[in-house]
């Protein structure tokens, strides 16, 4: 199984910063792409930035020049510096990756189990 923990969630007033982190572990052969998801109470999940593992990255408009995604690919680790944040940002955040267990099995999609980000006005 992979297991992904999130942290550096939290409360911060509009304007200010946080940087949130996801590790992955357990039996893992290659992680793909790894990415950051949003849920807002009375909303759909929504993609907020995805990294592969070459580095390309992609990003919701509304966070483009505000959040920045990275990873570190041999901690099995990726990153969401969210800048400038506003109160709509307020959500659970879920990390997630694309990955294989061994050479020979499926790759599948995992969660973290999410963490709250709360901005203030």
């Amino acid at each position: 199984q992979v297991q992904l923990v999130e942290s550096g969630g939290g409360l911060v007033q509009a304007g200010g910063s946080l940087r949130l982190a996801c590790a992955a572990s357990g039996s893992i052969f290659r992680i793909n792409d790894m990415g950051w998801y949003r849920q807002a109470p009375g909303k759909q999940r929504e993609l907020v930035a995805a990294i592969t593992n070459g580095g390309s990255t992609n990003y919701a408009d509304s966070v483009k020049g505000r959040f920045t995604i990275s990873r570190d690919n041999a901690k099995n680790t990726v990153y969401l510096q969210m800048n400038s944040l506003k109160p709509d940002d307020t959500a659970v955040y879920y990390c997630n990756c694309n990955a294989r267990r061994t050479p020979w099995s499926t790759t599948l999609d995992y969660w973290g189990q999410g963490t709250q980000v709360t901005v203030s006005p």
